[in-house]
């Protein structure tokens, strides 16, 4: 019988995974690993900085359904690689990490950046461990696939020594794990008769949606029975397309405010929904969620559901007679007139013809070109700016980084996003200071022939900072500006397109020449400085 090594049965049970692409920058440490992935036919696609695979894998996820990957050498590649397992742990994503390990036989003699790396991820990994032997590898990587799955998802950690990955053994001692993950939880027939009768009761309900809606299906079949306003949270977005009328996405407190019952899918009471304080404190909130421990978190549930939500919408679907409407309610149609003013008013901002260009312009016009696009934002005060803008037709095409609130997702998304869906367009809207995060991403994409196209929002400083040190400390301002960098010039050293603008009427013409270029490429926009009335600091 034949003799496959450490790295080859790694590969191979990521293969039964469905994984075919894994994210890497290579190591002495994870050689084998990488060889393996070349032996089993797994696409190998490396980036420049360690973080940035990671941010990459969990687009994969997001992107696939499917369990991302990534691959680290040992040491500061492992250390390295935090920040994005820590923005996979906050937005649920099941991402695996394999990490490079000194040999066993160096165990506490001083190897080469030997570390011991699991106990650095048990807060922010659903798992973390050191795999020991070589013929259980395949069930290594079947018992981190389970736990980053469960509930909601999350990222876990696997380091494996190097004599682990090298050695050889037989394939008959191997035993490749199959049907070694449970179905995602449902709710009960009582649950959903429950939930039923409190949507035919209501008389202002609101639905807002997050994680764990996987199509469009089951949410826009349950709000065209419900006939009431739906929101999406960031990493939801394109759950319902654009122009779907029953949606909204710049009067969400107002509907909070007003609602008598708030049906929660999947969603966090954090910092960005005000803690769950802007909903009524009369109303009835109906939370369900795959992870218990959200259920009532910052704000109590009337009604707390462990489920998943996909799985609890189509089971709701199946009950439609019951709370379904014909036509769509008074208050409805209050909530989405006052969404067509507030739109109406962005528009005015929008119409700027100013130089520095108005932010609100800047996200209009990049918007409108960027239509039918994959995009992903980075940055601040940018992304919620041009996020209102944004036309997605289905999920993933807007790919944020989310809770975390992490910069330098966007090149790493984007690089997964243009690998995954080669004729597709691939855009990045950065803020100046997020594309000093993992900016050097462009050679990534110039050395992969990827034809990203890159538009930074560039008002020369940290603007959300800036704005919150100056309502405290106006007279010392530091540490908050950065001047308008020729961040374009960069990309063209590394191969690229890059172009300079600073009047709105440029904005199209420069990103159809990106296009046009076939090149990854840059456009830097000199947009107006605005002073932001509150911060999330201060929430």
């Amino acid at each position: 019988m034949a003799k496959i090594h450490g790295g080859q049965i790694i590969a191979r049970a990521l293969k039964y995974e469905g994984v075919d692409t894994l994210f890497t920058l290579t190591g002495g440490h994870i050689v084998a690993i990488l060889d393996g992935c070349v032996q089993e036919g797994i696409r190998v696609v490396d980036v420049r900085h360690e973080q940035a695979a990671v941010h990459a894998a969990e687009a994969y996820h997001r992107l696939t359904g499917k369990l991302g990957v990534a691959a680290v050498t040992a040491g500061p590649g492992v250390t390295d690689a935090i920040t994005g397992v820590a923005n996979a742990w906050y937005s649920g994503a099941p991402v695996l990490l394999l990490g490079g390990r000194h040999f066993i036989r160096q165990e506490i003699k001083g190897g080469l950046q030997e570390m011991d790396h699991p106990q650095l991820f048990r807060s922010i990994t659903a798992w973390a461990a050191t795999a020991w032997e070589t013929n259980r590898l395949a069930d290594y990587i079947a018992t981190a696939a389970r736990h980053a799955f469960a509930g909601r998802g999350a990222p876990v950690f696997l380091d494996v020594p190097m004599d682990v990955q090298f050695d050889m053994v037989e394939e008959s001692s191997i035993t490749w794990p199959e049907g070694h993950r449970p179905s995602p939880p449902g709710a009960s027939q009582d649950n959903v008769d429950e939930v039923a009768k409190l949507l035919s009761r209501s008389e202002r309900p609101v639905v807002f949606a997050g994680c764990g809606l996987k199509t469009q299906t089951e949410l826009r079949h349950f709000a065209d029975a419900l006939q009431a306003p739906v929101y999406l949270s960031g990493n939801a977005r394109g759950a319902l397309p654009h122009g779907y009328p029953l949606l909204g996405n710049r009067r969400r407190s107002m509907a909070f405010a007003g609602a008598d019952l708030v049906l929660a899918l999947g969603v966090d009471w954090d910092f960005r929904t005000g803690y769950g304080q802007k909903i009524h404190a009369d109303a009835h909130v109906v939370q369900v969620d795959a992870d218990p421990t959200k259920v009532g978190w910052n704000r109590p549930a009337q009604t707390g559901l462990t489920a998943d939500p996909a799985r609890f919408l189509a089971a709701l679907n199946e009950v439609a007679d019951r709370y379904a409407r014909p036509d769509a309610r008074s208050w409805t149609t209050t909530i989405m007139d006052a969404e067509r003013e507030a739109r109406v008013q962005a528009e005015q901002e929008a119409n700027s013809d100013a130089s520095p260009v108005h932010p609100e312009r800047f996200a209009r016009e990049v918007a409108d070109f960027l239509a039918g696009s994959i995009v992903s934002l980075d940055g601040g005060d940018i992304v919620s700016t041009t996020a209102k803008w944004l036309r997605p037709a289905d999920q993933g095409e807007v790919l944020i980084a989310g809770a975390f609130g992490t910069l330098g997702t966007g090149a790493p998304f984007a690089l997964a996003a243009q690998a995954l869906h080669p004729d597709r367009q691939v855009a990045i809207v950065y803020g100046d200071g997020a594309f000093g995060f993992n900016g050097m991403e462009f050679d990534t994409f110039v050395r992969l022939g990827l034809p990203v196209i890159g538009v930074v929002g560039n008002d020369g400083v940290w603007n959300n900072i800036k704005s919150f040190h100056r309502a405290f400390y106006p007279e010392r301002l530091v540490a908050t500006d950065l001047g308008i960098r020729p961040y374009h010039l960069m990309v063209e050293g590394l191969g690229g397109y890059g172009e300079f603008v600073d009047r709105p009427e440029e904005i199209r013409p420069a990103l159809e020449r990106a296009a046009g270029s076939g090149k990854p490429a840059l456009i830097n926009v000199h947009i107006a400085e605005t002073v932001r009335a509150s911060s999330n600091y201060a929430q």
